[in-house]
């Protein structure tokens, strides 16, 4: 891998990288593939711990650790025209915890954006600008026949959530300082991310059960290894394009690299997969006989069926999902069981606002 890379570039040796929310699951698991690759690079990681552990921040000589907000101007004030590649990898996570609270939705996805943005929009050292965003704000909204979704799919106005909407206004403002001030952005689509590092209950209370139940892939594992019936509402004929995180992680190294400012690329696995389908390769790996627990349709959800094209991304960048969903699943199922009691710290925290 680390061969690869740097044959395409070489532009990661003796670079500074700054990546806000570098201290979440996917921003961790980027900065230490960055660190693996490359002997002389330096990352700074700006993170305000809300929905991600400390202990997800690699313990490196070659990092910088900021807790805070990349709002916080004091923050903001403390970062010079040095870096060579920003991975805006900040966010309010997910869909429920915005719905339920769209002030701090705004706080943690838009006012990031648009002020990281305003503040290194005359930096002349930086290379490129990654700009994390989501295929759900683009997707159709059906529960019919899915088809791929193209990068120049039409945006609908109808949005399921403040946090759709917060992803695409985030597009909006990446286009707006590449146009208006050469800022040079490239917008990485992703797609449903899963993996080793994604903690259930990571962070801060946020006003709802989400802070604890966030994403199916690792709701699913942690209740198959306990033998526990995986949830599944509408029946689960929802789908997704489920991609590994260390996909996702070269593909967001192949945007900075390769991608060209003021473009957009989707980063998945091309793949649909039902979330029935998902669950019952779970029971099977893990071998949990206790099956399903059919639950009703969630009122808010229009975006039923889903999953991305990647023939632009694999032209234009190179970039191919490598690790299929069976294997993933089984490095994701080991890594939750070797880190369990860490799991289970999380989400016990959490555990009076639960039951109340």
């Amino acid at each position: 891998m680390k061969k690869e890379i740097n044959n395409q570039s070489g532009e990661f040796e003796n670079t500074a990288i700054l990546v806000t929310g570098g201290a979440g699951f996917i921003g961790s698991n980027l900065s230490r593939m960055i660190l693996d690759q490359n002997e002389r690079v330096r990352i700074t990681i700006v993170d305000n711990l809300l929905s991600s552990e400390r202990i997800n921040v690699p313990s490196d000589r070659r990092v910088k650790f900021i807790k805070g907000s990349i709002t916080d101007d004091a923050i903001l004030n403390k970062l010079k025209d040095e870096f060579d590649y920003v991975f805006h990898l900040a966010t309010y996570h997910g869909n429920q915890n915005s719905i339920y609270n769209p002030l701090a939705d705004h706080q943690n996805n838009v006012l990031t954006t648009l002020k990281l943005f305003e503040k290194i929009k005359n930096f002349k050292k930086i290379k490129k600008v990654v700009y994390s965003s989501s295929g759900c704000s683009v997707a159709k909204k059906t529960f019919k026949k899915a088809e791929a979704t193209k990068e120049n799919a039409p945006i609908e106005i109808r949005q399921d959530s403040p946090y759709s909407i917060s992803k695409i206004i985030g597009e909006f403002y990446s286009v707006y300082y590449h146009k208006q001030h050469n800022l040079p952005v490239v917008r990485a689509r992703f797609q449903n991310v899963y993996g080793p590092g994604e903690i259930l209950g990571a962070g801060k209370w946020r006003g709802t059960t989400a802070t604890v139940w966030r994403n199916v892939v690792p709701i699913f594992i942690y209740r198959a290894i306990q033998n526990q019936p995986l949830p599944l509402e509408n029946r689960g004929i929802a789908s997704r394009d489920f991609i590994f995180v260390e996909d996702i992680c070269r593909g967001l190294i192949l945007c900075a690299i390769k991608g060209k400012a003021g473009d957009v690329y989707n980063l998945g696995s091309g793949k649909e997969t039902t979330i029935k389908e998902l669950a019952e390769f779970i029971n099977k790996i893990t071998g949990n006989d206790a099956g399903f627990d059919y639950l009703p349709k969630r009122g808010w959800d229009s975006s039923g069926k889903r999953f991305a094209s990647t023939k632009k991304s694999r032209k234009k960048l190179g970039f191919e999902a490598r690790i299929d969903l069976g294997q993933g699943l089984k490095i994701t199922i080991q890594w939750t069981k070797n880190n369990f009691p860490l799991i289970e710290k999380n989400i016990l925290k959490h555990s009076r606002r639960l039951r109340g």
